[in-house]
């Protein structure tokens, strides 16, 4: 079945979510949907290898429109989930839980790692990884998230659907090549990032030259002309990623519009985790640096003031 495009807007229909019962196992005779009866989240917590994850003790229904009746999960027994998956320094964007849980934990449940069966529908519709993702997109409308959220949790899934490949159905060679697209594409935002702070800040390196669009312009000047330059390449760009042509050009003016917060992001994600790691390795070594840096913070403010 050919991926819609997306091109058509989605009016949002939230009765399309229903009740999806219990799937039937030893001693729990199936329950079945009840498209009356609106849609039951019912988790339960465990952890696993130290990581938090949830198993749903209840189906999830959901009327796709081009693949009629969909159940998740095919098996409450064995299916897992992390709820919706972004990055920890990320969920400021895009949070764990919302009104979009439903659409991701339908997406979990759609997806399915390469050599385990494909999901089909009520309806015997073979759903590829890249129709989950589609399913995704429709699903997050109805269940009333904001234009700009989904659009930027459908992106960010159909690139990591590009780089994995996996349950797409796809030819090793075209597998490689989104890969190859999607890998350009962050290197080039980085480069291109990377080199127009430089400019802007006037940093001269001697074998770098400056930015064209750019120039020995006043800092505002210069900053609006990398912020449109920004903007204008990644989208040109985005024709490179095909039919995901939508999801490269969010992507890519996400991540060069918000480039310099991501990277800051990670840094204090990594030195979080580093300070975690030390506390539960080493804490005494924690309590005595938390000592050492308070004491360098008040030599460093008695300076600030003698100098006053």
């Amino acid at each position: 079945m050919a991926v819609p495009d997306g091109s058509n807007p989605i009016a949002q229909e939230p009765r399309r979510f229903y009740d999806g019962g219990i799937d039937a196992s030893p001693g729990q005779p199936e329950v079945l949907p009840d498209p009356g009866s609106d849609a039951r989240i019912e988790l339960e917590r465990i952890v696993e290898d130290g990581r938090e994850c949830f198993m749903m003790q209840r189906r999830i229904a959901y009327r796709d429109r081009h693949l009629g009746e969909l159940l998740v999960p095919r098996e409450t027994g064995t299916f897992h989930t992390d709820l919706t998956s972004v990055p920890t320094f990320l969920t400021w964007l895009v949070p764990k839980t919302g009104e979009h849980l439903p659409a991701t934990l339908l997406h979990d449940g759609l997806s399915h790692p390469e050599g385990t069966p494909e999901y089909t529908s009520t309806d015997g519709e073979v759903v590829w990884r890249a129709e989950a993702d589609r399913v995704l997109r429709d699903a997050l409308a109805d269940a009333g998230t904001a234009l700009i959220r989904r659009w930027l949790i459908w992106s960010a899934v159909a690139m990591a659907t590009m780089l994995r490949g996996e349950g797409t159905n796809w030819s090793t060679w075209l597998k490689w090549r989104y890969r190859l697209i999607v890998g350009v594409t962050g290197l080039g935002i980085l480069v291109l990032g990377t080199w127009a702070t430089l400019d802007l800040f006037d940093v001269e390196v001697s074998w770098l030259g400056g930015l064209w669009w750019m120039g020995d312009r006043p800092w505002w000047v210069e900053l609006v002309g990398g912020l449109t330059a920004a903007i204008v390449f990644s989208v040109v760009w985005s024709v490179t990623w095909g039919r995901f042509w939508r999801a490269g050009a969010v992507v890519g003016v996400s991540l060069a519009v918000l480039l310099h917060v991501t990277a800051a992001l990670l840094i204090v994600s990594a030195m979080y985790q580093v300070m975690e790691r030390l506390t539960k390795k080493a804490p005494r070594t924690v309590h005595a640096l938390a000592w050492l840096g308070l004491l360098a913070a008040l030599a460093g403010f008695i300076a600030v003031l003698a100098t006053a």
